[in-house]
């Protein structure tokens, strides 16, 4: 019975570490593999000594199907990677901004490159 309850504590542990969604990705996995499960980012920012950023952003629009009175913002899922190409940690955050006006300068100043 114990064997029993050990082995299906293992077995479900083993899946909360593996599971993914499209929205983070687990601390330690390489960049590649990131790459292979969310996909090719939209922006890369380098990250100066401490590697670089891959930043995916999603669009959310919220209405009721009239452009005339829908809101919309940028959901952004923003992964740091090591120079040795790990997974270093995550953010998310949603903002009003797309991610052509993300200018990696302005946020190195504000010290939102390195924020976690």
């Amino acid at each position: 019975m114990k064997k029993t309850i050990l082995i299906f504590a293992v077995f479900a542990l083993f899946i909360s570490c593996a599971s993914t969604n499209s929205a983070s990705v687990a601390v330690g996995e390489s960049k590649l593999k990131v790459i292979k499960i969310l996909g090719n980012p939209i922006r890369t920012l380098d990250n100066k000594q401490d590697g670089e950023i891959l930043v995916y952003a999603d669009q959310e629009i919220i209405g009721d199907g009239s452009k005339m009175v829908a809101t919309n913002y940028w959901r952004y899922n923003y992964v740091y990677i090591s120079k040795e190409g790990k997974v270093t940690s995550t953010r998310q955050e949603k903002q009003n901004y797309p991610p052509q006006a993300i200018d990696s300068i302005k946020m190195e100043g504000l010290h939102l490159l390195t924020s976690k």
